[in-house]
């Protein structure tokens, strides 16, 4: 009788490699969506977006579709931390 009233959860495994797969380690992760029984497939396709982007895997492409040199991403980091820490600054 247990078993009956237990609802019936169904688990939709979409392969997407990880962040981890575009650098050195060669490890692939796959994003598991679990979908209660009844549940709208919308919503299970926001979470399932809502996993990737935290994955940052389209950002690791776009920022490998061209070559940056070192020095280059450097100074984008420093000028980026100064308007980070005047905008901080501002909020005090």
């Amino acid at each position: 009788m247990a078993e009956n009233l237990r609802r019936e959860e169904k688990t939709f495994t979409f392969a997407a490699a990880s962040q981890n797969s575009l650098t050195k380690n060669k490890g692939n992760c796959m994003i598991i969506v679990p979908v209660k029984d009844g549940e709208n497939i919308e919503r299970a396709l926001k979470k399932f977006k809502r996993k990737f982007e935290k994955t940052g895997m389209v950002k690791e492409l776009r920022a490998r579709q061209h070559f940056n040199k070192p020095s280059v991403v450097h100074r984008l980091k420093i000028q980026h931390a100064v308007y980070v820490q005047k905008l901080r600054a501002a909020e005090e």
